[in-house]
């Protein structure tokens, strides 16, 4: 599933293809993603120029000024710069036409990914109003983790990827800060110091930025804007490495579920 950096990096491959140009069209293929795809966007979008590309937890947000497209791709989505006359796909659900002769093209095979749009400002919308703080931000740090915390009693994992504490923190890079924090994925959130939960969040920001700078991990099929996948997975220390060395100490890496997801650890560098 991409997670922030996959989002991220796609945002950042798409941006300078887009911003400023005006929509020439629309071509939507299928309307039956997560969620439908509204009539109004058909109705609004065209002709409209897009002010803005920004992020949001995992979230894609195209401003202009009759309002914002909401997008998100779901479990094995992508969106790519495309020659709008470039014949589609199965799977090529939407194209937002550009006035350079270019699309912005969604594909997505397993259909969980979406398209919305809102005429209200975008951070009231209910998909985003009860999110967390960026972890990229100055909003984040371990003092935020440390006051969350208090009381609680599930699992650290878990605790760090629910998005209202804080947002983009998937499966993959939760296991990863985790391990450089020294942290055991298992201990309860309630029963870590305020120290470790600093050493967290510093771990939180390194992981997910040296993700982006190496344009985010392709475990399957995951590629940014410009059909490139990511080059992070080559650089992990304990995600899908079962029975691996530790790169740290050389015990082999442990996996568990946690909260039904996969996770991995060093029993010997996390405690």
């Amino acid at each position: 599933m991409p997670e922030l950096p996959e989002v991220e990096t796609t945002r950042r491959g798409i941006e300078p293809h887009v911003l400023g140009r005006c929509v020439a069209g629309l071509a939507i293929r299928q309307r039956r993603l997560r969620w439908p795809i509204p009539r109004a966007l058909d109705r609004a979008l065209p002709g409209q120029i897009i002010r803005n590309v920004r992020r949001r937890a995992k979230y894609l947000l195209l401003d202009t000024d009759a309002g914002t497209a909401i997008l998100h791709l779901g479990m094995s989505g992508s969106l790519r710069i495309v020659p709008s006359a470039a014949p589609a796909g199965k799977h090529d659900h939407v194209d937002i036409q550009l006035d350079s002769g270019q699309s912005l093209r969604l594909t997505d095979p397993r259909r969980f990914g979406a398209l919305l749009w809102t005429t209200a400002p975008v951070e009231q919308h209910e998909l985003l109003v009860d999110l967390g703080p960026e972890p990229l931000s100055d909003n984040f740090d371990g003092a935020h983790l440390f006051a969350a915390a208090r009381n609680r009693k599930l699992a650290v994992k878990q605790f760090i990827m629910d998005s209202h504490i804080v947002v983009g923190v998937g499966n993959i890079y939760a296991s990863e800060a985790l391990f450089m924090a020294g942290i055991h994925p298992t201990r309860p959130a309630g029963r870590v110091s305020r120290e470790r939960y600093e050493a967290l969040a510093k771990a939180i920001k390194q992981v997910l930025a040296a993700s982006i700078r190496m344009g985010g991990t392709t475990l399957r099929n995951f590629v940014g804007g410009d059909g490139r996948p990511g080059y992070f997975k080559q650089t992990l220390r304990v995600y899908d490495r079962l029975g691996e060395p530790c790169r740290q100490c050389g015990a082999p890496i442990r996996g568990k579920r946690i909260g039904q997801r996969s996770s991995f650890y060093c029993v010997n560098c996390q405690r």
